[in-house]
């Protein structure tokens, strides 16, 4: 039986300006996105807590290797953490543009192009939440100059 995806609920998440850590032997470089917060919608309902972080590291080719670690507190008040990895990558035409500080160029580029992908993983503490631990989940996101859309799907 071939797999099915439900839509879950998706996540937007207001970040800061990326810190550069590093550039890499490679010709790419290292990269921290501070979380700031956001808002969750869907089969769940709440809050993105401040504090976590989105660590990448963009290869010389301009693919970007994601993990991003945050918490949520729900409408309920129960709080899980969720580490979610996974690729972003660029029209070819785009690529040298994650290379500088200014992240605006995203605004320009139509989502569609963009193929960004990841596998999330949950950490939770309350048993109404036991359906993340449960389920396998992908997600699929869009990123622009002041944040990121994720939507998350459970594999049916």
């Amino acid at each position: 039986m071939q797999p099915e995806l439900e839509f879950s609920f998706a996540v937007e998440i207001e970040v800061d300006a990326p810190i550069m850590v590093n550039r890499t032997p490679e010709g790419g470089k290292r990269q921290l996105i501070p979380i700031r917060g956001g808002l969750v919608s869907g089969q769940l309902e709440g809050q993105v807590m401040p504090g976590g972080v989105d660590s990448q590291i963009i290869r010389a080719d301009g693919l970007c290797e994601l993990s991003a670690r945050y918490a949520i507190r729900t409408t309920s008040d129960h709080t899980f953490y969720i580490e979610n990895n996974g690729i972003r990558r660029l029209p070819a035409q785009w690529r040298e543009a994650l290379f500088g500080d200014d992240m605006a160029f995203f605004n320009q580029i139509p989502a569609a192009e963009i193929y960004f992908r990841a596998t999330p993983r949950f950490e939770i503490y309350h048993p109404a939440l036991s359906w993340l631990r449960e389920n396998i989940f992908i997600c699929s996101g869009e990123r622009s100059e002041q944040g990121v859309s994720l939507k998350f799907y459970r594999v049916l």
